[in-house]
């Protein structure tokens, strides 16, 4: 089933992300990640930071989980980190590395861990 996309404005916590796998290679080196999708030909970093929201979303995909575990992890304002995560899952989108879309059908059971 293809996932409606959504505007970057309406990207929020109650939304859910998934990789992209058919067009998106990543590789972790010493805590930071390298990802390039393979349509576009285009590479993208992230810091050792935005290395864990990547990989939280591909173990959640529920933004609300990987902000609740990022808030456990990290000493950050909740609003800041909300703010922060939101910018990021949108340039990743913007740059076809994730999928968004309303949380309706994710990965409830995932959440749960």
């Amino acid at each position: 089933m293809k996932e409606a996309q959504m505007p970057a404005n309406q990207v929020s916590l109650d939304c859910f992300a998934t990789i992209n796998k058919d067009n998106v290679v990543s590789r972790e080196l010493e805590g930071e990640a390298v990802m390039l999708n393979l349509e576009s030909g285009v590479y993208f970093g992230l810091d050792e930071v935005g290395t864990r929201i990547w990989a939280l979303i591909q173990e959640h995909g529920a933004l609300r989980k990987v902000f609740e575990v990022m808030q456990r992890e990290y000493d950050v304002a909740p609003p800041t980190l909300e703010s922060d995560l939101l910018r990021l899952v949108e340039e990743l989108r913007a740059k076809g590395l994730v999928n968004v879309s309303q949380h309706d059908y994710g990965k409830e059971s995932d959440s749960q861990n």
